[in-house]
């Protein structure tokens, strides 16, 4: 068998070294103010709901929350999926504000898809809009570095962290770590002081079993000993207690609760002449030359014979979900209630997965996970509700770096945390 180690050095030869930033970063160089910052690691868990620290036992995770910041939950944005939602917590954006409008949308002006399954659209950095924190911190003179997570992967603005990686699920989990650790021990005018580091078992296991099957316990029980290994890494470390982590999730995950009874959209309606994406979870339609007459009856025949979900023209959707007037959002969304399903027709029934997110932001399982523990913050503290997209001025707060012109970020449970130890202090 493989080691661990050896795989790690085979995956720098095939995947490719660390790329530098580009000369509008940090050049791999950290400023002499920014080598007094502390360090800052943010760990994502996709599909680690709210609830799925209880569901296994997760002691490294128990650590990190008895002795740190842990919120009631974390809504996602709209739509609750992968790409929009990380790009949401990098950018404290909201996607018709950073551009990553699903995990698969069309920009007509350009004539092209983003789809997260196409590497040169991912790459591809004028899809991304906002200052992800790797670029701020970059921008700032502050090295970054990236063990996957979206948007590390494109030149957003010009620049990329310092040291990433290109997508790679079979890279284990133990070799994702050593490398952050590594990078760690670089000098110091070399050393990162903003990471990222990125799991995808959790949601791949739920997917495939459901949210509560014991293969995704177990999984989560796995993931959890790499968070074991980060925290044993960081506590070897002279400056320990200078490490921040935030482990935070895109989104949480939920099976269908009746999926024979799904709405088969063409057993009641015709959808004409439609580029169709759909999940089970949702139905997204997109016209070629859009009828405002026709999109209305659409979604009145629709609702008309709908218990369980609603069917939205662009424009009329949910205020909270901040969907905008632009092409690259749908012209309608057809959107189930959490646990419901919908498809276009009865054989898609069987594309359906046993566990699944995409249901409605407010939706309680599909609400995400944040805990933070780090040397400014207080011990066993808990905090209410906060949103995907409060977490980045939190992590502008811990590095002290300045927001780029024009952000605002709004008041959440996470503002003053950092405060309220000092002040005690």
């Amino acid at each position: 068998m493989i080691s661990v180690k050896l795989f790690r050095v085979l995956t720098l030869v095939l995947v490719g070294l660390p790329l530098l930033a580009s000369a509008q970063g940090s050049g791999g160089v950290n400023r002499p103010e920014q080598m007094k910052k502390p360090y800052l690691v943010l760990v994502s868990i996709d599909g680690f709901g709210w609830d799925a620290r209880a569901r296994a036992d997760t002691p490294a995770l128990d650590r990190l929350a008895d002795t740190g910041v842990v919120a009631e939950s974390m809504r996602p944005v709209f739509p609750t999926l992968t790409f929009p939602n990380h790009y949401a917590i990098a950018t404290g954006l909201y996607p018709a504000e950073h551009g990553i409008v699903g995990n698969r949308f069309p920009n007509w002006e350009r004539d092209g898809w983003y789809m997260l399954s196409d590497r040169e659209a991912v790459q591809d950095g004028s899809w991304y809009s906002g200052e992800p924190i790797w670029v701020r911190a970059e921008k700032s003179g502050m090295v970054a570095a990236s063990y996957f997570f979206v948007g590390t992967e494109a030149y957003v603005g010009g620049i990329r962290p310092t040291y990433s990686y290109l997508f790679d699920a079979d890279v284990p989990g133990e070799a994702r770590v050593d490398q952050v650790i590594e990078w760690l021990h670089l000098p110091d005018e070399k050393r990162p002081h903003m990471l990222t580091l990125y799991f995808e078992d959790v949601d791949d296991a739920s997917h495939a079993h459901g949210p509560d099957a014991p293969e995704t316990v177990a999984v989560i029980s796995k993931v959890d000993g790499f968070i074991g290994r980060l925290l044993d890494g960081i506590d070897s470390l002279p400056f320990a207690d200078d490490v921040y982590v935030i482990v935070v999730s895109d989104h949480g995950q939920a099976r269908y609760s009746d999926p024979e009874n799904a709405l088969i959209l063409d057993e009641h309606v015709d959808i004409g002449d439609a580029g169709v994406i759909q999940g089970g979870n949702y139905v997204k339609l997109y016209y070629d030359s859009p009828d405002p007459e026709f999109i209305a009856e659409l979604c009145e025949s629709i609702n008309a014979v709908w218990e369980h979900g609603t069917a939205y023209p662009r424009s009329k959707t949910p205020a909270h979900w901040r969907v905008a007037d632009d092409p690259r959002y749908p012209d309608v969304i057809i959107q189930p209630d959490d646990g419901h399903a919908v498809v276009t027709s009865r054989d898609r029934l069987g594309w359906l997965s046993t566990g699944a997110h995409g249901w409605p932001p407010s939706a309680p399982p599909m609400q995400a996970t944040f805990i933070a523990n780090g040397p400014g913050l207080p011990e066993g503290k808990r905090i209410g509700p906060i949103k995907a997209v409060d977490v980045y001025p939190f992590m502008l707060e811990i590095l002290d770096l300045e927001a780029q012109a024009g952000y605002v970020p709004s008041e959440s449970a996470l503002t003053g945390l950092l405060d309220q130890v000092q002040t005690a202090d």
